[in-house]
C-alpha cells in the first residue's frame, strides 16, 4: 500500500527508552550545486570549510577531478569527498584502459553509488557528479547511503534549500546558454553563501563540454576583507581607574599588603569622551 509505514514505531521507542538514542538530522556544512545547458554541464561550490563552529578553511576547493570530461563537487567530511573521488577516479581509469574506451558518466555514479553503499553511510560524502561522454550530457547526485537521482538542476548540503529556491525561480525548461547556467548556479551558491552558516567565501564553477572543462576558481568573491572604518585601538589611560588593590606576597617574611586607594584620584578624573 502506498503511503507512511510506522510498523517500526513500537520498535524504534522501546529502544529509545533503553537508552538508545534516536537518529538525528545532520547538516553537511556545504552549498553544492549543478545545472545542465545546452553542450554542457556546470557545477559549483562555496569555498567554506567548517570543524564543527570554527571556519576551519576559508578558500578550500569542493570541485574535484574524476576524468577529463567528468567532475564533482563534494559535501560532507571533507576527507570523506576527496579521498573518495580519488579513489573512484583510479578505478575509472583503470576501466577506461582496460576497454579502449572513453570514461562514462553513468559508469562513475555506479561506482560512487557502490561504494559508499557498502559503508552504510559511514563514509560522509554526498556528490554531485556531471560530466560528458559520448552518450550526451549526465548529471547525478550520489547520498552518503548510496542513493542517487538524475535531475537537469540538483542541489545538495546544508544551503541547498536557498539553492533550490534560486533554481525553482529563475531557471526555465528552455535549454540554457552556457553563461545563464554559468550565472545562474553562481547565483545559487550566493543564496547559500549568504542564507547559510555553514557556507561561506568564494564561488568555485566548473564548466563541462565534449571539447574541454574550464575551471574558475573563485568566480566570485563576494566576501572580500576590507580595512575598518576607523581604528578601535585607544591610548593608554583613556578609561579611568577608580581603585587598586596591590598584593605583595614573600612566602619566607610572611605576608605584606600595600593598598593604594585611588577613590580620590577618580573623583577627580575626566570624563571617558565617547562619540555620538
Amino acid at each position: 500500500m502506498p503511503g507512511f509505514d510506522f510498523s517500526n514505531y513500537n520498535r524504534n521507542a522501546a529502544l529509545h527508552a533503553r537508552g538508545v538514542p534516536l537518529p538525528k538530522a545532520t547538516s553537511t556544512g556545504t552549498t553544492i550545486v549543478g545545472c545542465i545547458f545546452d553542450g554542457g554541464v556546470v557545477i559549483a561550490a562555496d569555498t567554506r570549510a567548517t570543524s564543527g563552529p570554527i571556519v576551519a578553511d576559508k578558500n578550500c576547493e569542493k570541485l574535484h577531478f574524476i576524468a577529463p570530461q567528468i567532475w564533482c563537487a563534494g559535501a560532507g567530511t571533507a576527507a570523506d569527498t576527496e579521498f573518495t573521488t580519488a579513489i573512484i577516479s583510479s578505478q575509472l581509469e583503470l576501466h577506461s584502459l582496460s576497454t579502449g574506451r572513453k570514461p562514462r558518466v553513468v559508469t562513475c555514479m555506479t561506482m560512487l553509488k557502490q561504494h559508499l553503499f557498502r559503508y552504510q553511510g559511514h563514509i560522509g560524502a554526498y556528490l554531485v557528479v556531471a560530466g560528458v561522454d559520448p552518450t550526451g550530457t549526465h548529471l547525478f547526485t550520489v547520498h552518503a547511503h548510496g542513493s542517487t537521482d538524475k535531475l537537469p538542476y540538483v542541489t545538495m548540503g546544508s544551503g541547498s534549500l536557498a539553492a533550490m529556491s534560486v533554481f525553482e525561480t529563475k531557471w526555465k525548461p528552455q535549454s540554457l546558454s552556457r553563461d545563464e547556467a554559468v550565472d545562474l548556479c553562481s547565483e545559487a551558491i550566493m543564496a547559500g553563501i549568504f542564507n547559510d552558516l555553514g557556507s561561506g567565501s568564494n564561488v568555485d564553477v566548473a564548466v563541462i563540454t565534449a571539447d574541454k572543462t574550464t575551471l574558475m576558481r573563485n568566480h566570485i568573491q563576494p566576501n572580500q576583507r576590507v580595512p575598518k572604518l576607523r581604528n578601535y585601538v585607544f591610548p593608554r589611560g583613556t578609561t579611568a581607574v577608580l581603585n587598586e588593590k596591590v598584593t605583595i606576597r614573600k612566602e619566607d617574611m610572611g605576608q605584606f599588603v600595600t593598598v593604594h586607594d585611588l577613590t580620590e584620584q577618580a573623583e577627580e578624573a575626566e570624563t571617558m569622551e565617547v562619540d555620538p
